[in-house]
């Protein structure tokens, strides 16, 4: 796999090229994935900021779009995150999330003879849902079909093996992403007891960590949330984590040079535990009420790890290490290869069977 995500090796059999491209779509709060087979018949994943800017052409005075990581670096001060709550929340939102995702359509060259399957949050906010089948409905793609999946269901696909194995299981999925933490067992693709919290998030891992490297500097650094995110996406390691220095410009000239040692893990260590606490306690314990046969299915089969929060090293086994201990019983923990392009890989697999 290429360093964008891209699988070189993996190429569209004849007969489904003639139909429609299969896309998936995650569209995230923080990230957007997509994969399709290009029009070489190989497989290519996009991974992207969600964000958009816009400027002024100085030539024509005609607005020009950027997207992505070229909008966020080049335009930090009005960048615009509009998935920040994890879905378009108002018709403004909406909007500019239709623009984006327009943009990044198009800059890859996908058509609108395409199955496009996104997966969307477990979340109960029907006018959000509602506006995002709308960016999806309304783009240059899915003339053929549209249609969404939990996003915790197309993250655990690949986890489970090659195919579309996890659609004839019965299983239990957490999708520990940036705007909530979501929980839901599946039987045969059918969801169960639905679980989301606001309050264990990767968002919130970054203001602790933000707040920790001003504690752990004594007030001579501060960062922002999107330092915070840098720091925890290439330094975080259950493993092995190592401390690590940086070096701010100050005020008045001059640079500062600092060492971060506790700043890191310790609000992840925090993290893992509240999200045990509520897998544990919340959302299994509902399982067990709800469906008792299911919930001990499940128990007896890996339990699939899904979300960015799920690419930290070792953060799958420590995971599976404190819920057992909670649970008072062995559990297994599994997660895709790539969790946080997992969603979009298993929309795409679905596209596919949906396409034929």
């Amino acid at each position: 796999m290429a360093e964008d995500g891209t699988d070189e090796d993996a190429s569209f059999d004849d007969e489904t090229a003639k139909g429609p491209t299969p896309v998936g779509v995650k569209l995230g709060s923080t990230r957007t994935i997509l994969q399709f087979y290009d029009g070489d018949g190989d497989l290519d994943t996009v991974r992207t900021l969600t964000c958009l800017a816009t400027y002024e052409d100085a030539l024509t005075g005609d607005e020009r779009v950027l997207y992505g990581e070229q909008a966020a670096q080049e335009y930090p001060d009005s960048v615009e995150y509009m998935l920040r709550s994890g879905l378009p929340e108002n018709d403004d939102g909406a909007e500019l999330a239709k623009k984006f995702f327009s943009e990044l359509v198009n800059a890859n060259g996908l058509d609108g003879d395409s199955a496009v399957v996104y997966a969307i949050p477990t979340i109960d906010n029907e006018p959000g849902l509602r506006n995002l089948n709308r960016v999806i409905e309304e783009s240059p793609v899915g003339d053929a079909l549209v249609r969404s999946f939990p996003e915790s269901l197309c993250g655990a696909i690949p986890a489970f093996g090659d195919e579309l194995e996890a659609i004839d299981s019965v299983f239990a999925a957490i999708n520990m992403g940036s705007t909530n933490l979501e929980a839901s067992a599946y039987r045969h693709g059918e969801q169960l007891s639905p679980f989301v919290s606001g309050a264990v998030t990767g968002n919130e891992v970054d203001r602790r960590i933000a707040n920790a490297v001003e504690e752990e500097t004594q007030g001579r650094v501060n960062i922002d949330l999107t330092t915070a995110r840098e720091y925890k996406e290439e330094h975080a390691d259950f493993d092995d984590f190592e401390a690590f220095t940086d070096v701010i410009q100050q005020p008045g000239g001059g640079s500062h040079e600092f060492t971060i040692e506790r700043s890191v893990m310790e609000p992840l260590d925090d993290y893992l535990d509240d999200a045990v606490d509520e897998v544990a306690n919340n959302f299994l314990a509902q399982l067990a009420n709800d469906h008792m046969k299911p919930y001990q299915l499940a128990l007896s089969k890996p339990i699939v790890l899904t979300g960015g929060m799920a690419c930290i090293p070792g953060i799958v086994e420590e995971f599976e290490t404190r819920l057992s201990e909670e649970l008072d019983r062995d559990v297994e923990c599994i997660a895709a290869d790539r969790p946080d392009l997992a969603p979009a890989e298993g929309a795409r697999r679905i596209a596919e069977r949906l396409a034929k």
